[in-house]
């Protein structure tokens, strides 16, 4: 009624995802695939056939998945509570939620996952607990909005190169059916290849492919300039 929708982000991470996926994946590009967009902003997004059914953000960018300085999902009435009990204006409350939350807020250390895994500080352990859980459960309402799961699929900074975090997510995942190839897991992953880290008779694929936001703004640059005035 007040004009408001649910966007999602990191739409041009997903459209570039759903561009490759025919060419390493065609039962994921043709199915039910999940992909995780994992870095200081995160979000995780449902595929179907290659088109976007459902996200893990809203309104905003602070909808969904912990990151590195914002809350994610969050009950509404925190916000009311911060108002009435803690004296917070909108403002206040705003510069609490997008820059002193998540990773940075839990841990009181970093927003940064490479220090936080590299750290002995019970703070970082539970920041990173807490990350990986919540991946865990959006993983698993996405997988019951397609209604199955072919394929998962990890992008961006940490989903490219956390190989600690993929592990756990795989893990903690396999209910779903996907079974993790640990030597895979731990290769590095080649500029712009897309690297398997489930095993060949997985039933849900699990993929590393990294995202070129800059490619997708630059074919739609084109595609706009192109057009006839």
């Amino acid at each position: 009624l007040q004009g408001i929708r649910r966007y999602g982000f990191h739409g041009l991470s997903y459209e570039y995802i759903a561009s490759q996926l025919p060419q390493v994946d065609a039962r994921a590009a043709q199915g039910r695939t999940v992909v995780m967009h994992l870095g200081n902003g995160a979000s995780m997004c449902a595929l179907q056939a290659s088109r976007s059914v459902a996200s893990s953000m809203g309104f905003t960018a602070l909808d969904g998945l912990m990151m590195g300085t914002r809350c994610g999902s969050l009950d509404a009435g925190v916000l009311l509570w911060l108002m009435d009990e803690r004296g917070l204006n909108a403002r206040q409350i705003e510069h609490l939620l997008y820059s002193e939350s998540g990773l940075l807020g839990v841990s009181g250390l970093s927003s940064d996952m490479r220090a936080l895994l590299a750290s002995d500080s019970a703070k970082a352990r539970e920041a990173v607990d807490l990350y990986v859980y919540r991946i865990g459960r959006e993983l698993g309402s996405l997988a019951a909005a397609l209604g199955g799961l072919d394929a998962i699929v990890f992008t961006a900074g940490i989903g490219e190169h956390a190989a600690p975090i993929r592990e756990r997510v795989v893990r903690d995942a396999a209910w779903l059916g996907i079974e993790l190839d640990e030597a895979a897991n731990l290769q590095p992953v080649a500029d712009g290849q897309a690297l398997r880290i489930s095993k060949a008779g997985s039933r849900v694929a699990a993929w590393v492919i990294p995202t070129n936001e800059e490619l997708m703004i630059a074919r739609h640059t084109a595609r706009l300039v192109a057009r006839p005035a």
